[in-house]
């Protein structure tokens, strides 16, 4: 069965951190439909100003973060001791779990593209240590096809295998289509899959998606992409929906109201790292 679009949401000007303008895609309302994915900023500037100010040291507990910098570059220091910079097509991927402390600046450069995810943690995954991971240029497949290739950042994709998530199962593809080129993709009948368009309009089974959307679809075995009038890309994410409540304060994200005030109550006394 070929999979639809069940909900489509377009991304919105928004500010976060010290001052960084980005596109605030997915969000406290959507994450329900979107589950496990629980955020999804974009960001899109040939304006350092929009970006420079970064993201001064802040906590997470109870997800992932899954950061693709397509062009441009994220400067990574955290609670661990882990220091690290991504760039051009590259991910950082940090696990929260328990709880992480981590900042990233957001150098200038002729151009920031790029995506973080917030990935949620299984009820029983929450307090997991945490742990910090970058998969660089080297390590990530690009396959070709007609018109197009797949750059496999996580996950499988038929025979190839790139990183694997320890937590929940996330195949997450950048697929670049040339103008008018299509592609269809197997997927497992209930994973929950979501495709973003980073750069230009697709069509997802001949309905028009517009440039910096997410689309959610229905459960199905395929799904087809065809590119407008020009070069696409898009982001494939898919993974298995968790159906676990959420209890979301700021940057922490745990399944109930008691745990939130937990870890807000660590913070306070000095025991969110441990």
């Amino acid at each position: 069965m070929e999979r639809k679009i069940k909900t489509s949401v377009t991304g919105f000007p928004a500010q976060d951190g010290a001052g960084v303008n980005l596109v605030r895609v997915l969000g406290h309302g959507t994450t329900s439909d979107f589950d496990p994915i629980l955020m999804l900023d974009s960001f899109d500037s040939t304006n350092p100003d929009d970006y420079t100010a970064g993201f001064p040291m802040h906590p997470h507990r109870g997800i992932e973060t899954v950061s693709y910098v397509y062009k441009g570059k994220m400067k990574h220091k955290d609670s661990l001791g882990f220091e690290d910079t991504v760039a051009d097509g590259e991910v950082q991927w940090m696990t929260a779990g328990r709880g992480i402390l981590h900042e990233e600046k957001l150098p200038a450069s002729e151009r920031l593209l790029g995506v973080q995810l917030w990935l949620n943690l299984p009820a029983d995954k929450k307090m997991v240590p945490p742990e910090y991971r970058s998969i660089k240029n080297a390590e990530i497949k690009e396959i070709p096809f007609t018109d197009g290739y797949i750059r496999l950042l996580a996950g499988t994709y038929k025979e190839h295998k790139g990183f694997q998530s320890k937590y929940l199962p996330l195949n997450y593809y950048d697929i670049t289509l040339n103008a008018d080129a299509e592609l269809t993709l197997d997927t497992a009948y209930e994973d929950s899959v979501m495709l973003f368009t980073l750069l230009s309009d697709v069509f997802v089974n001949g309905e028009r998606v517009k440039e910096k959307t997410a689309v959610k679809l229905s459960e199905g075995d395929s799904v087809t992409v065809k590119a407008a009038d020009k070069t696409a890309k898009v982001l494939f994410i898919g993974s298995t929906a968790l159906h676990q409540p959420i209890a979301w304060g700021g940057p922490i994200v745990m399944n109930t109201k008691a745990e939130l005030q937990q870890a807000f109550a660590d913070l306070e006394n000095g025991n969110f790292i441990q």
